[in-house]
C-alpha cells in the first residue's frame, strides 16, 4: 500500500470523498473511509486533511484511514456527547 495525506475536496456522496493528494502533487482519487472511521463515526467534510492509503495497481481509487485533528479547534461545547449535555 501506497500511504500519503490529501485534503479532501468535495463529498461525492454513498460515502466517498474526492481527495487532493500531496504527493504526488495535484493529483486526484476517489476515496472512501476506513472501518474504524465508520465505526467511530468520525466526519470527514471538506478541507479536513487526512492520511490516504492507495493499492499500487489503481492510483485512482482510495481509503481514507486518519483524519488529523484541526489544531485551533478547541473542545466542543457539551463534553463529548454530540447532541449536547446529558439532561437528568
Amino acid at each position: 500500500m501506497i500511504e500519503t495525506s490529501g485534503v479532501i475536496e468535495k463529498e461525492q456522496g454513498n460515502g466517498f470523498y474526492l481527495v487532493t493528494l500531496e504527493q504526488p502533487a495535484g493529483h486526484q482519487c476517489l476515496c472512501r473511509a476506513a472501518g474504524k472511521l465508520t465505526k467511530f463515526r468520525i466526519k470527514l467534510l471538506a478541507g479536513d486533511k487526512v492520511l490516504v492509503e492507495i493499492s499500487p495497481y489503481d492510483l485512482s481509487r482510495g481509503r481514507i484511514t486518519y483524519r488529523e485533528r484541526n489544531a485551533n479547534a478547541g473542545p466542543r461545547p457539551g463534553g463529548n456527547r454530540p447532541g449536547g449535555p446529558r439532561r437528568r
